[in-house]
């Protein structure tokens, strides 16, 4: 029997073809590219896709701060978990789920955020997710995290598609040591984890 191995890096230290290959070229992730929470409604309504493409290019290529991790499985890259500092995240920081939810500060930058996973069709249910989220957290506690918050879905008190679990599943975090300080909306949690 074969198994399979589930490795985790820095955004910084893949291909962009890599990056590419996980966000695809159809669905959600193809037209957001992680970019929801970073840029205004003005900008997100201009598209196309390939720009948002280019704003994470170029967010990879220029910060000091790597916005994610990519997953393998084997060799061939099939998950993406972005983690920042929250400042990075302006719509975040506008959103009923931190605003109502979070007692800690909006400008501290080392509360870091889990905003968003991303796996493959076909690389679903092989535990991903999991190490996506342990590898987020590592990498924003090596970079000055004190604490990690997400914002995770509940999905035993609200059944949602495959689509709106970017945010992760509730059981994810709590399996992964997350906390729950609220629940600032129904179906919704505001996890942390302190690390530092």
């Amino acid at each position: 029997m074969v198994t399979e191995s589930i490795t985790v890096v820095s955004v910084a230290d893949v291909p962009w073809a890599d990056v590419r290959a996980v966000f695809g070229t159809r669905g959600d992730p193809a037209r957001c590219w992680c970019q929801y929470f970073k840029v205004d409604n003005a900008e997100w309504n201009e598209g196309p896709s390939e720009r948002l493409e280019s704003l994470l290019c170029n967010q990879v290529r220029d910060q000091a701060i790597p916005p994610g991790v990519v997953a393998y499985l084997d060799d061939e890259p099939v998950g993406w978990c972005a983690v920042e500092p929250r400042p990075s995240y302006p719509r975040l920081l506008r959103s009923k789920v931190v605003t109502a939810g979070s007692d800690e500060s909006i400008d501290h930058d080392d509360v870091w955020a889990v905003s968003c996973f991303v796996v493959r069709v076909g690389f679903r249910r092989r535990g991903v997710s999991a190490e996506l989220l342990r590898a987020a957290v590592e990498q924003a506690g090596r970079l000055g995290a004190r604490v990690v918050e997400g914002y995770p879905v509940d999905t035993a008190e609200r059944k949602v598609s495959s689509a709106d679990l970017y945010h992760g599943a509730l059981s994810l975090f709590e399996r992964a040591g997350f906390e729950i300080v609220s629940r600032p909306s129904r179906g919704r949690a505001l996890v942390r984890l302190a690390i530092g």
